[in-house]
This record gives structure tokens, sequence and C-alpha cells, in this order.
């Protein structure tokens, strides 16, 4: 996985993403951008500024997974032998 050099998202979407582009450039640039444009920008936007949110989105993830594990020993933990030990 760390040989990957951009990250990939699926053909539909991509599909989606460059259209996404185009209407927020019409719409908040005063901008046409043609489907090249826009493809062009979402791989600049894949390949240069993806990494950060993608290791965002992972140490998100770990935090939200370390939080809930954090004390799995202490919530799964089971006294051995706990009529025995009442005995004594």
């Amino acid at each position: 996985m760390r040989d990957r050099p951009v990250i990939t998202i699926p053909r539909e979407s991509h599909a989606q993403a460059v259209a996404s582009l185009r209407r927020y450039a019409a719409e908040h640039l005063d901008e046409e951008m043609g489907d090249l444009k826009a493809d062009l920008l979402l791989r600049h936007v894949l390949e240069d500024i993806g990494p950060t949110i993608y290791n965002q989105a992972i140490a998100d993830a770990r935090a939200f997974f370390e939080e809930r594990t954090a004390d799995l020993a202490a919530v799964c933990y089971r006294v051995e032998f706990p009529i025995s030990t009442k005995r004594r």
C-alpha cells in the first residue's frame, strides 16, 4: 500500500466529482469549466491534497478505534474460578 503514489477513486465517483467541480466553478467563481479542466483540477487535488485528507481520516479512525478499545481488557475480563474463589 505504501507504493501507491496517487489516491484513486472509482470511475463513477470520478465523474460525479468532475461534475461537482464544474458546478462549483460556475456557481461560486463565475467560471465555466469544461470536463478537461475539471478533470485536471480533480487529479491535482487527489495527488497533492488527497494524502493530507487521507492521513487525517486514518488518524480519526485510529483515534475512534483506540477510544473504543482502550478499556477492552477490563470490559472483557471475567474472573476465573469465581465459585472456588468465594469459598476461600
